[in-house]
């Protein structure tokens, strides 16, 4: 996008090219100060204004912001405030994880109550469904975690699905390496992330064995959105 001037007049071109849903991302860093009241309050009012307009011109909204309790309550509060159609949104949030420099390990299981517990306490019901992101974990810690989350015993109004990227991807594009003749290898690589997410979807991967592999995280702490 190119920001929220003239905004309207390109989602109305947007929607008669075809276009039906919309994606707008805020990223915010975690530290001892940060995030700032003022940045989470001027991030979430920029999202719950985007959601706006998207409602306006039928787009369907995908609101991506980092998993912190404060920032989604005040993501939420701006989406009331600006009238957003909640029911024709999605979230794109973290799932609740350790810090990449914490010492402890937590379980799959605790990872899942941490997050499924954040968003009890954030996200509407009137949201349909929750496509968490992938967030420099390994392909395996991401479905695991998200196997973990929708067997969590936790009451979940919403659809718990997926949205990774790096996640869905690191292993097919490792069998690839750029070179044709590596394209059966990749495109069986990628079916197989994608065919074990949407097991994980439903609470039903049974994998599991590389979890926590360290060699196969793609975290990495300056990456560019």
């Amino acid at each position: 996008t190119q920001g929220l001037d003239g905004l309207a007049e390109r989602c109305a071109q947007y929607k008669k090219d075809g276009a039906v849903f919309a994606k707008w991302r805020c990223v915010l860093k975690i530290s001892d100060s940060n995030p700032s009241k003022l940045a989470i309050t001027e991030n979430a009012n920029v999202l719950a204004r985007i959601g706006s307009m998207h409602v306006i011109y039928g787009l369907i909204h995908l609101c991506q912001t980092f998993c912190v309790l404060q920032v989604l309550a005040a993501v939420y509060k701006a989406m009331s405030d600006h009238h957003v159609y909640l029911e024709g949104s999605l979230l794109k949030p973290n799932m609740v994880t350790p810090g990449h420099s914490c010492p402890t390990k937590y379980s799959p299981e605790e990872v899942a109550m941490a997050s499924v517990t954040a968003m009890r306490r954030t996200v509407p019901p009137a949201v349909p469904g929750i496509c968490f992101l992938s967030g420099g974990q390994s392909e395996e810690e991401a479905s695991v975690h998200l196997n973990a989350i929708n067997n969590c015993p936790l009451a979940k109004p919403w659809v718990l699905t997926f949205s990774f990227g790096r996640a869905l991807q690191a292993s097919a594009l490792r069998a690839w390496r750029g070179h044709k003749e590596n394209e059966k290898t990749a495109t069986e690589q990628f079916v197989k992330r994608a065919e074990v997410n949407s097991l994980a979807c439903q609470g039903k991967y049974s994998g599991g064995d590389n979890y926590g592999e360290a060699g196969h995280r793609i975290f990495g702490s300056c990456h560019a959105y």
